[in-house]
């Protein structure tokens, strides 16, 4: 489509940079919707921790931001390129999930007075002290864009179910797709002009990082989002997508196939090196971060599909 992947954004002023690091630049993927899409890699000092995606929805009554990225510098950066874009301000923030990468530039957008939507069950991670302990090695990691300044932020308003939010006459659909990745994912979608923004429901291009993740049901939220039909998706991770059913496929075929072949090995309590071993992987050996996230999700499948 004619607006998919346009590149839209100038730099944010060098200073603020790390040398070499990926910029913040805003892409535009439909009249109303945008994204600026962050590095196929884990977090680090080096790229400030811009390797998730967030994206806006641009209306007569202000801006509506999908999550918050890895740092407040990007954050601030986002900000200055909404405003560069549109003239306009960021009313709200709806965060998909709470891992780290999408939510240590919340307090930026706080700061600008926008107001923080959220899935409830996102309040177990936040008030836990894992969550704590994350940010305080992240401080250490990720320094100096993560630091003593960075905090955890809660948001204003905590969702229990699927909501419409209408903002200048332009309505956005928050879908509840958790427990998936995480217990508290959201997806978005822009019905008008078939943008679906997956947040970490869909790795495009690149192995997910699975985690402890609910793996059936994260395949049957992917089903639920198929079924709305978008045209343009915008991951979590990655490039956007104007191949939405063959994206979403290839997360929903890659968690199929860590179930299989890790259920079968546990039905049959085979040892996990050996099943691992034994597994074709070649379909997807080729994805970025195969050799850093595959072992690490085949094994959490393996602890899952046991207690299954």
């Amino acid at each position: 489509m004619k607006w998919a992947a346009l590149v839209c954004g100038l730099l944010w002023p060098a200073l603020s940079h790390a040398q070499g690091a990926p910029t913040v630049k805003a892409q535009q993927v439909s009249p109303s919707a945008w994204f600026a899409q962050g590095e196929a890699a884990l977090g680090s000092s080096a790229n400030r921790n811009f390797i998730s995606n967030a994206g806006f929805v641009v209306t007569p009554d202000g801006v509506v931001v999908i999550d918050a990225l890895g740092a407040p510098a990007l954050a601030r950066e986002l900000i200055a390129e909404i405003t560069k874009r549109t003239g306009k301000k960021v009313t709200h923030v709806i965060l998909t999930h709470y891992h780290a990468d999408h939510i240590y530039g919340l307090q930026e957008f706080k700061r600008e007075g926008a107001v923080v939507i959220a899935h409830r069950a996102a309040l177990e991670y936040l008030n836990s002290q894992t969550a704590q302990s994350r940010l305080e090695q992240s401080r250490v990691d990720l320094a100096p864009w993560v630091d003593a300044q960075t905090r955890l932020v809660p948001a204003d308003q905590w969702l229990d179910g699927p909501r419409e939010l209408v903002l200048g006459g332009v309505r956005l659909q928050i879908i509840p797709v958790g427990p998936a990745h995480t217990p508290e994912d959201l997806a978005v979608f822009l019905p008008a002009e078939k943008v679906l923004f997956a947040g970490d429901l869909v790795f495009r291009g690149r192995v997910p990082f699975v985690g402890q993740a609910n793996s059936a049901q994260w395949i049957k939220s992917l089903n639920t989002a198929l079924a709305l039909e978008p045209q343009v998706i915008v991951p979590g991770h990655g490039p956007v997508s104007t191949q939405a059913r063959q994206d979403m496929e290839l997360t929903r075929d890659y968690l199929a196939h860590l179930r299989a072949t890790m259920g079968r090995a546990a039905r049959e309590m085979e040892p996990f090196e050996e099943a691992y071993a034994k597994a074709d992987w070649s379909r997807f050996e080729h994805l970025p971060l195969f050799r850093a996230a595959n072992r690490m999700n085949a094994y959490n499948t393996y602890l899952l599909m046991e207690h299954e």
